[in-house]
């Protein structure tokens, strides 16, 4: 069902690539989400997931107390991207995102990061995420990775009876700057990985074939590469008590939330788990605040799980709707 706001789907003059914004809701403050840039086989592929992530940056600013809508923007990938086309799209994006007024500010997400906001901010102020050394919060991956370790604790303790995963074995699957970060913050969990890319492998896990990664046998699965993993078919062969990860809309559609908890499984819903990058860019860019004090703000999703999960008990097995997970 459409329920959003407004769309708009641009051909850039500079790059003739195709880029988008989605803007889901202002109703709680300007809207706040990621530039995606990466390859879609079709155009209508890219509008899909531009406005599924849309909806899921309401659902995480809504869940994190944040006073800010969702939105989120996709430059389609459909041709060599060299240095030069790269900027040139980028300056296509930042016309688009002055079309919106300020009633959508954009940051990094898969395929672009601080060095991009930099471009778009030559010619929109509506980027955050700008390099450290240009004023900026810089990479969000830390603050995300945190965000996600807290949820882990809050989601262990109330699965295993200890926040303390120690001895436990953990499927990482995306071992990317988040994914990395995750395995590196849980010391003395056995740990296996996995990526598409095979360079990513390293001695320090263990490593698993990325379509072998929801069938291993684990007490945790941290999905943390792209959305659209766990399906009725995929939930159907998981081994796992619980599944945590900072990876977006990792649901097919809603009703697979009711499949898990039908097999027994804790799922901590995307987007409380992904919100510590979130959280802390507009914590340190919105509002001032230093490190530490965004930092903290940070580990508060792990109070965030904490209730979603007792009110999960509360309703003695009745489905939650996503939409209202963690609220």
């Amino acid at each position: 069902m459409w329920e959003h706001e407004r769309l708009v789907v641009r051909t850039g003059k500079r790059s003739g690539m195709t880029t988008m914004v989605a803007l889901h809701s202002t109703e709680a403050g300007p809207a706040v989400g990621g530039c995606r840039m990466k390859p879609y086989a079709r155009i209508t592929d890219a509008v899909t997931d531009v406005l599924r992530l849309s909806r899921a940056m309401t659902l995480k600013c809504e869940a994190a107390g944040i006073p800010h809508g969702g939105a989120k923007s996709v430059i389609v990938v459909d041709r060599e991207l060299t240095p030069e086309r790269r900027r040139a799209v980028l300056l296509d994006h930042a016309d688009l995102i002055n079309e919106f007024g300020g009633s959508y500010r954009a940051g990094p997400d898969v395929g672009t990061g601080p060095a991009d906001m930099l471009v778009l901010r030559e010619l929109t102020p509506h980027a955050y995420c700008l390099p450290e050394e240009n004023g900026g919060t810089g990479s969000s991956s830390g603050p995300t990775a945190r965000g996600v370790l807290a949820a882990l604790r809050a989601a262990a303790r109330h699965t295993f009876g200890t926040p303390d995963l120690t001895g436990r074995k953990v499927v990482i699957s995306g071992f990317g700057s988040v994914g990395e970060l995750i395995a590196r913050g849980l010391e003395g969990a056995d740990i296996t990985v996995s990526d598409v890319d095979g360079s990513r492998r390293t001695g320090e896990f263990g490593w698993v074939h990325p379509d072998e990664a929801y069938e291993v046998e684990a007490d945790v699965l941290v999905p943390a590469a792209v959305g659209g993993v766990l399906s009725p078919e995929t939930v159907a062969r998981l081994d796992v008590r619980l599944v945590v990860g900072p990876a977006n809309n990792q649901l097919t559609d809603d009703g697979v939330a009711a499949l898990l908890r039908e097999r027994g499984i804790v799922w901590v819903p995307d987007h409380v788990a992904s919100a510590g990058g979130v959280i802390y860019t507009l914590a340190r860019e919105d509002d001032g605040v230093d490190h530490e004090t965004a930092l903290k703000r940070v580990d508060a999703i792990e109070a965030t799980v904490e209730r979603l999960l007792a009110r999960q008990r509360d309703d003695s097995g009745t489905s939650v709707p996503v939409a209202n997970m963690g609220i």
